[in-house]
């Protein structure tokens, strides 16, 4: 019994450990792309709610379904990490596929980014032009951020992950875009 129960753990072992070094060979590590910290800051336990609906002048209640409303929402326990990146792209430079264990907002400086999600099988791509903002959900969220365009690219990010938990992780390419 002993005999097996070691056969077993050095084969979970052997398995584990070649998923690992698999998934480290397979992750697509950036090109021609660089991330710069330029601020970062630890926070305690966040909740803010936020709420906003413009006054209508009319009493329609087709005006009223027109009306702006903006609601927004941040709730986290325990302590979160805040980072502002400065993101620079040479032209057909890439982050490589990756995620965040929290959400960044995303605003365009310069150039043109183009996003693909590692969950789309049409590996559609969405483009972003300065001035242009846009969220990356995090929590697992796989997706790769081109330079498409034919002059640098620069965008700065917003990043609140859990505290000590590492601001980007690689991930293997998922396969559904080809490029």
């Amino acid at each position: 019994m002993h005999r097996k129960l070691t056969w077993i753990l050095s084969t979970v072992a052997i398995v584990a450990g070649a998923l690992y070094f698999t998934g480290r060979v397979r992750a697509t590590p950036a090109n021609g792309f660089v991330g710069s910290t330029i601020a970062q800051g630890t926070f305690g336990e966040i909740e803010v709610f936020n709420h906003f609906v413009p006054p209508s002048t009319s009493t329609s209640r087709e005006r009223h379904r027109h009306d702006n409303v903006w609601v927004s929402l941040q709730k986290t326990k325990g302590t979160s990490d805040l980072y502002v990146q400065d993101n620079i792209w040479q032209p057909g430079g890439d982050t490589g596929w990756h995620t965040h264990p929290g959400h960044s907002l995303i605003i365009v400086k310069a150039g043109t980014v183009t996003a693909y999600e590692g969950d789309d099988p049409a590996c559609k791509p969405t483009v972003y032009t300065p001035g242009m903002g846009f969220v990356d959900p995090g929590g697992g969220h796989t997706h790769i951020l081109r330079n498409e365009g034919a002059v640098p690219a620069e965008t700065i990010a917003v990043q609140l992950i859990p505290a000590g938990q590492p601001r980007r992780v690689d991930v293997p390419d998922p396969g559904n875009c080809h490029f």
